[in-house]
């Protein structure tokens, strides 16, 4: 599916995001025109999804990021569309996973602080439907989070 030539742009892409598509070209020794068609064929592909803003949230004062595990009442049907509808509208919630095994749904939620962050919880995520169970881990830190692929 990828050839080298599209491993090593894609390794370029990681390693500086932010570089013009004329560095890129120059830095692969190809046309500014040539690139943009591998690059188009990629995106084509879905294989690349394209520039995204990386936004540090603590930068604009969220001190607080805790997961919750949430296990769901299964015996409800549409428990995991109606979970995963509701918990998409608050706005706090920066990610939703779903798993198979003990734990269904994972939410990454974000809070200025604690007060705020045990409003969200009482306010919006107890009111979540079809919890069955629920446990907070409170982020302590990030170790690594890197998003690049071993091309």
């Amino acid at each position: 599916m990828l050839n080298d030539f599209d491993r090593r742009i894609l390794r370029q892409m990681q390693a500086d995001p932010g570089l013009s598509g004329t560095e890129l070209a120059d830095r692969m020794g190809l046309s500014a025109a040539r690139l943009s068609r591998r690059v188009e064929r990629l995106r084509d592909q879905k294989i690349l999804r394209g520039p995204r803003a990386v936004i540090n949230w603590r930068a604009l004062g969220y001190e607080v990021e805790v997961s919750l595990r949430v296990t769901l009442d299964k015996t409800q049907p549409r428990a995991f569309d109606d979970f995963i509808d509701a918990a998409r509208d608050i706005r706090e919630v920066i990610e939703i996973q779903t798993f198979v095994g003990r734990v269904d749904v994972r939410l990454s939620v974000i809070a200025r602080d604690m007060p705020h962050y045990q409003g969200i919880y009482r306010d919006q995520i107890l009111a979540l439907p079809h919890i069955a169970d629920i446990e907070a881990l409170m982020h302590v830190a990030r170790i690594k989070s890197d998003e690049s692929l071993p091309l």
